[in-house]
């Protein structure tokens, strides 16, 4: 009995053994009448393998318009990639700023003493602390700065 991995079936549903065809397979395979093929099967096959000038061009814009775009795609992509780039450059260079306006700030407060200059203020300048009906209130309206145009109330 066969096993599976040395049987094949051939054409003419006889099972053939081992790897190799008898030679009276191939005679009988060869001597086979030849059976002309029909004729709309013919056309057929003849109009399958021939490409109008119409489908070469459609083909052809198809392939220039597929071409265009794939280029367009990585032109953006190579900006994108350079602006992503010249984005984290600049992130880099603002944290550095940060970073060194922090220390300077940190340099120049550790530097001034606030009770220094309390003590200068009061007892060389002779300056005092506001009384109760001495502090004006003024609204900003969201502004940073507020300009007198006029004298204040006086209370």
């Amino acid at each position: 009995m066969a096993t599976r991995a040395n049987t094949a079936r051939n054409l003419r549903g006889t099972y053939v053994q081992g790897n190799t065809v008898r030679k009276e397979d191939l005679i009988r395979e060869m001597n086979k009448p030849y059976k002309p093929v029909d004729a709309r099967v013919a056309r057929n096959r003849a109009k399958a393998k021939r490409m109008s000038p119409g489908y070469v061009l459609f083909l052809g814009a198809a392939v220039v318009i597929a071409c265009l775009t794939l280029t367009s795609y990585i032109k953006m992509q190579a900006e994108l990639t350079v602006s992503i780039k010249r984005v984290a450059y600049l992130e880099n260079e603002l944290n550095n700023l940060r970073l060194t306006n922090d220390e300077e700030l940190e340099r120049i407060e550790s530097s001034v003493n606030l009770e220094e200059i309390k003590q200068i203020a009061v007892e060389e300048l002779g300056m005092t602390y506001a009384k109760a009906g001495q502090v004006v209130t003024i609204s900003d309206e969201g502004s940073d700065y507020v300009r007198q145009l006029k004298e204040l109330p006086s209370n």
